[in-house]
């Protein structure tokens, strides 16, 4: 997940999931999220994913930004903006975010996208660090 913001994401629900306490509308958030991401790192074009580059989004970050569907035919239905890195055969969720309705008026550049970071485990407190 992206750091830090996706990574504090994934593991409130993932804690929440395991102690029961999502509530109905977070668990079926969570099961498409989870489907969407096994989809996502075993095949990037998975049919289901509909993965496309959004090159509003790579111009205004310099990097290729693609987004993902995890749900469909929902009104706001839930997107995963992604990129590669940042090591190779990395993939890095930035954004878990209701589709754009509105793309033609910048839509896109309302996405708040997380911080692609290199990160490396520190091997004397085992705890992850920023490089650079």
């Amino acid at each position: 997940m992206g750091v830090p913001e996706m990574e504090a994401l994934w593991n409130s629900l993932s804690t929440r999931k395991q102690g029961g306490k999502l509530g109905k509308g977070e668990e079926k958030f969570f099961k498409k999220l989870v489907k969407a991401l096994g989809y996502l790192a075993n095949n990037p074009r998975h049919n289901s994913l509909a993965s496309h580059e959004i090159e509003d989004l790579s111009r205004k970050h310099g990097i290729k930004i693609f987004q993902s569907y995890f749900e469909s035919k929902t009104p706001a239905a839930g997107r995963m903006f992604w990129a590669y890195g940042p090591d190779k055969g990395d993939i890095t969720i930035l954004a878990v975010e209701p589709h754009p309705e509105d793309e033609k008026r910048g839509a896109y550049g309302r996405i708040k996208l997380a911080s692609l970071q290199a990160q490396k485990i520190d091997p004397g407190t085992k705890r992850r660090r920023n490089q650079g």
